[in-house]
C-alpha cells in the first residue's frame, strides 16, 4: 500500500465464521458500548453486554434485544471481553469484575487501557499482550 493511503475495510471484507462459536461480552453500554454491541449483534454475533448493578443502561440494552448480566458474570460467559467504560472506571472494574474471570485463550479488548494499570501486571498474571511493541511494553514496565 502506497504511503499515506488508508485501506478501507467492508462487510465483504469479513470472515464472521472466526465468531460462530464465540460469546462477546461488552462491557458497558454507553457511547462505545452500544454501538459495537448492536454491530455485532445485527452482524449474527452472540453479544452479552456486562454492566454494574443499578445501570440505567440495563433497560437501554435489554430494549434492543440483547441479555444483560453483571459484569463478572458476563466475562465468564465470554471468549472475548470488551471494555467500552469511562478510562477511570476501567481499573477498579478490571480488577474487581474482569480480572477474577479472565481464562486462557480469552481476547481482552480494551479501547483505552489508561486506567486498568500497569499491563507489564496483565502479562506478569499470565495474559498474553497482543498489539503492543516492545517500547509500549517497555513503557508499561516502567511505570
Amino acid at each position: 500500500m502506497e504511503p499515506g493511503k488508508v485501506k478501507i475495510y467492508y462487510a465483504a471484507d469479513c470472515n464472521l465464521d472466526v465468531l460462530a462459536d464465540k460469546t462477546v461480552a461488552i462491557i458497558g453500554y454507553g457511547s462505545q458500548g452500544h454501538a459495537h454491541a448492536l454491530n455485532l449483534h445485527e452482524s449474527g454475533v452472540k453479544v452479552i453486554v456486562g454492566l454494574y448493578e443499578g445501570s440505567k443502561s440495563k433497560a437501554k440494552a435489554e430494549a434492543a434485544g440483547l441479555t444483560v448480566m453483571n459484569t463478572a458474570d458476563a466475562v465468564k460467559a465470554a471468549d472475548i471481553v470488551m471494555i467500552l467504560i469511562n478510562d477511570e472506571k476501567q481499573g477498579a472494574m478490571y480488577k474487581k469484575d474482569i480480572e477474577p474471570n479472565l481464562r486462557p485463550g480469552m481476547a481482552l479488548v480494551t479501547s483505552g487501557a489508561a486506567e486498568i494499570g500497569r499491563l507489564d501486571y496483565m502479562h506478569r498474571a499470565g495474559h498474553e499482550l497482543c498489539g503492543l511493541t516492545e517500547e509500549d511494553k517497555a513503557d508499561y514496565a516502567a511505570q
